[in-house]
């Protein structure tokens, strides 16, 4: 049986403000030809298929044409809640999908409840566990005194070990979405770790032939058989540069048999570029980078005026924009030292001076003197 393992679809978000749908609808309906071209039977998705518990109806849209494009292309699919997501919204008709091979599994409390799958070998069990919060689920679970997301995710596996024991020669994947011990994480990831109570030991999914994890957004290999997907797209400059993959699984009659990445198309790839305003306009080697997402760091020694209009002029998809040149003050001093022994009208001049790089000409210190003023007055009326 062979199984791709993908996780953090991550469908809605958006980057800097810029609407990725288009993107991610390109990026998952190619999920479909890797399907057709390497015979794959069921595809998984370890956690966070939305990027918001309420979804927009576009973003649902983009879910449903994806998934009908994998049934069609012959997989099954087993999807899990990640911490994005609503798990009750999302296991809403999860019986009828089931019946057309789309299995979500989203209920805590029939977490051991495994969608079975058959090939020439017999039976693969594939359990998919929820994103397990601590505080709710040693509720579902019965666990009083559970107060980490390892506690939870350790009765969570005990259960899914002794429902395989009563199942001997089944194989088994385990879909889960969680901080595993010895993953690297992104800059696009929400953090579910609170002084690091949440991350969880690979130990945990011992006795299963494959876990496919999710939350982590860059591809990883925990050990042969415990393994990070990552997400198909980049969700943060920080991932600039990464190759996005999913994990070809392969089980025979014996359990896991190999795993090797599948790389995925970037639709639009993303740049960040530093230099003086002038020269990103004007460099000719960034012509291929026109058409890219782009974070813009400026080294000018001042502020330029309007710039992201004039990046966007050239860059129609610069989305991110920061000012990192010689006049970008680094003071070192707390908000109330900074404060302390200062006139408002000293205040808002610093102000222009840390926002431009240039201090106030005479003029300009001369009208937020009277704008100071009559602020001053209105609040004396009151």
């Amino acid at each position: 049986m062979r199984l791709l393992h993908t996780s953090d679809w991550h469908i809605g978000r958006s980057l800097h403000g810029s609407d990725l749908l288009a993107e991610q609808e390109e990026v998952l309906g190619r999920l479909a030809e890797v399907v057709v071209a390497e015979s794959v039977d069921v595809v998984v998705v370890a956690g966070d298929i939305y990027d918001r518990a309420v979804p927009s109806a576009d973003a649902t849209a983009v879910l449903d044409r994806v998934l009908m494009r994998l049934r069609s292309a012959g997989a099954a699919v087993v999807l899990t809640p990640g911490n994005h997501d609503s798990a009750r919204r999302l296991a809403f008709g999860a019986g009828l999908m089931a019946r057309s091979g789309v299995h979500v599994r989203a209920v805590t409390p029939e977490l051991d409840e495994p969608v079975l799958l058959s090939d020439e070998h017999g039976d693969v069990a594939v359990y998919g566990l929820p994103y397990l919060e601590p505080e709710i689920a040693r509720h579902e679970l019965g666990l009083a005194d559970a107060r980490s997301h390892e506690a939870v995710l350790a009765a969570a596996m005990d259960r899914v070990r002794a429902d395989l024991f009563l199942r001997p020669g089944v194989r088994s994947v385990v879909l889960a979405h969680a901080f595993v011990g010895g993953g690297v994480p992104s800059d696009s990831e929400r953090d579910i770790c609170v002084g690091g109570v949440d991350l969880v030991p690979a130990a945990v999914f011992d006795g299963v032939d494959y876990v496919a994890l999710g939350h982590l957004h860059r591809p990883q290999t925990l050990s042969d058989r415990v393994r990070y997907s990552g997400s198909p797209l980049a969700y943060s400059f920080g991932e600039a540069g990464q190759v996005k993959q999913a994990w070809l699984v392969e089980l025979d009659g014996a359990g896991l048999a190999g795993v090797r990445a599948v790389p995925l198309p970037t639709p639009r790839q993303l740049t960040v570029l530093r230099g003086e305003l002038a020269d990103l306009l004007a460099d000719p080697a960034l012509e291929a980078m026109e058409d890219d997402f782009v974070s813009a760091r400026l080294t000018d020694p001042v502020r330029p005026v309007d710039p992201m209009r004039q990046l966007q002029g050239r860059f129609p998809h610069c989305v991110h924009l920061e000012w990192t040149g010689s006049g970008a003050p680094a003071d070192g001093r707390s908000y109330t030292e900074r404060l302390s022994g200062r006139s408002d009208l000293e205040v808002a001049g610093e102000f222009v001076q840390h926002v431009r790089g240039l201090a106030a000409t005479p003029g300009e210190s001369e009208l937020l003197g009277r704008a100071l003023a009559a602020a001053a007055r209105e609040d004396a009326l009151l």
